[in-house]
């Protein structure tokens, strides 16, 4: 049985006890804990290079604003690098965000914003290092849904001293109303979705990004530390793809473009990423949403976008209902079918660039932030092996019914995630097989469970290693779907039984991965929280896999 034996408070008083850098989180958690007039969202940063890194924060005010910011070697502002002022106003919602440059490599600084007497919450940032690294840390966090719990596992990030950046791969908010997926809980603990309705406009996203920032959490984990991030689908709407969503009617909620456009204003409004003239490459738009992050001669780490600028519209298994004995064969030509795209050919190209760049360079470790799944993973006969009833009875749950389909038909868990795309998937890993980097390491979100996968393009042949986080609140897909425990635990384990890429999955937590790197080996360890419906909470490492390099790839290793 997992122990969870660390809560929040002791995490703290751990903390403090270590090194003054591990310490920091605590101090400046001091600061964002009381309630602030003007900076009720906190301060963030991100999207880091070597010698700048964006600031962020947002002010409650009205009229234009001039807002005074800082950057200093010291928490104290002792050591002052570099400070100015921004002007914000309603046309950009209040937020401030800037480029801080001229920094040094490898450092740790702390910024602030004051607008008149009032002073921000102090956050701590860091640039990304040159030359030789030692060592690296970096928190996978995903899947963050504010009415289904409280986000104890940023709270959990921002305290962690192994932790040196936070990838986070999407679902950063959550589109649905007040009515939607997780409202019984958010109502039970009192974590209600505003606006109440789904969101489709920029008035209703920059709402969203407001009430997710004003979680205590988050503004703790954004304040600790610089956040490398991508996007998913629910920024803007459930299983979007290049015409349209999933959950997006075009008769009642207009445009499909227009929400999209409106979702991703929001989002660069409110989340510390660089601007498209802030970058390297002319004529990248706001849509084309990827980074290459370099960390000395030790990795890279290349983040995709996989819904907004190339991805075909997905397979739809209803389609397929009445296809009988044929279901099996009808849906793998349909995923199988060339052409359909995920990724970007600019993408493709600026990922190939960067995975050549990084074998020439010796670097060990190379990194994908990955929206979805990538691993193959088929649904396995759960009906023919008695782990839930037989979906042809009115017995049962509906989602049990629907899962028992898909297993008697050996079909993927979703057609949304790479196993919806195999052409894409095959692309991507004969492109990083051609510049010499068959030895990825994908960190993974969206599926709201833990997973530890060995790859293997179509051939059979090595294409790497998969890392998945839980979600930050969202539950596992069985639990969330009513099956008990013991029958969430025995499909992970036939899962993993079914799939040969499928080395170890859990359903049943949320919480985090932190990877941490050296040169000679590489760890994952996943991090459990043992309750969301409280701020008050426990953690524990229910699973650690080493990484190592094979002799035609990369191994999973215990512990």
């Amino acid at each position: 049985m997992t122990q969870f034996a660390l809560n929040r408070r002791r995490a703290i008083a751990a903390l403090a006890a270590t090194t003054a850098l591990a310490s920091a989180p605590t101090s400046i958690r001091a600061h964002v804990t009381p309630e602030n007039p003007v900076f009720r969202h906190g301060v963030a940063s991100g999207d880091p290079d070597a010698t700048s890194v964006v600031l962020w924060t947002r002010i409650t005010a009205e009229g234009g604003q001039q807002v005074l910011w800082e950057i200093a070697r010291d928490l104290q502002f002792a050591e002052g690098i570099d400070y100015g002022t921004f002007h914000t106003d309603a046309k950009r919602d209040y937020t401030v965000k800037l480029l801080a440059t001229g920094l040094k490599p490898g450092q740790t600084y702390y910024y602030r914003f004051k607008l008149g007497d009032i002073t921000s919450p102090v956050g701590r940032t860091r640039t990304l290092p040159a030359g030789h690294v030692e060592k690296l840390g970096i928190a996978l966090a995903s899947c963050s849904n504010y009415p289904f719990g409280f986000f104890n596992a940023y709270d959990a990030i921002a305290h962690d001293p192994g932790v040196d950046f936070v990838l986070h791969t999407g679902d950063y908010i959550y589109e649905y109303g007040a009515d939607g997926w997780g409202a019984e809980t958010g109502k039970a603990i009192g974590r209600v979705h505003e606006p109440a309705h789904e969101i489709t406009s920029l008035t209703d996203f920059r709402q969203r990004h407001a009430q997710y920032k004003s979680d205590a959490a988050a503004q703790a984990m954004h304040a600790a530390h610089p956040l490398l991030a991508c996007w998913d689908d629910h920024e803007s709407a459930n299983n979007p793809w290049t015409g349209g969503a999933q959950n997006h009617q075009p008769d009642s909620e207009g445009d499909w473009q227009a929400r999209r456009e409106a979702s991703i204003r929001a989002y660069f409004e409110w989340m510390p990423v660089r601007e498209p003239e802030w970058l390297d490459v002319e004529g990248r738009s706001r849509m084309q949403f990827w980074r290459n992050y370099v960390f000395g001669d030790l990795a890279m780490l290349h983040t995709l976008e996989t819904r907004h600028t190339a991805r075909d519209e997905q397979v739809d298994y209803a389609n397929f209902a009445a296809a009988g004995d044929n279901t099996h064969r009808a849906i793998t030509e349909a995923v199988n079918q060339p052409g359909r795209a995920m990724l970007s050919p600019e993408l493709e190209r600026d990922l190939a660039r960067a995975l050549e760049t990084s074998v020439a360079a010796k670097q060990p470790w190379r990194l994908i932030g990955n929206p979805m799944p990538i691993a193959r993973t088929n649904v396995p006969n759960v009906v023919a092996s008695g782990i839930i009833p037989d979906p042809s009875s009115d017995e049962g749950l509906t989602s049990a019914k629907v899962l028992g389909w898909k297993g008697m038909h050996d079909l993927p868990f979703y057609p949304d995630t790479w196993d919806g795309y195999n052409w894409a998937r095959e692309k991507l890993y004969d492109l990083s097989r051609a510049a010499g980097a068959a030895d990825l390491i994908f960190l993974t979100g969206d599926s709201h469970s833990f997973w530890a996968n060995q790859l293997a393009d179509s051939a059979g042949r090595p294409a790497g290693i998969e890392l998945g986080t839980a979600g930050i609140t969202s539950p596992g897909d069985f639990v969330e779907s009513g099956f008990d425990r013991a029958t969430a635990h025995k499909l992970d384990r036939a899962l993993e039984r079914h799939n040969p890429e499928v080395v170890w999955t859990d359903n049943l937590h949320q919480g985090y991965v932190r990877l941490n790197l050296t040169h000679k080996h590489a760890q994952a360890s996943f991090i459990a929280v043992d309750t969301v419906l409280s701020p008050d909470y426990r953690t524990a490492i229910i699973r650690r896999f080493g990484i190592a390099p094979g002799t035609t790839g990369l191994d999973l290793l215990p512990g």
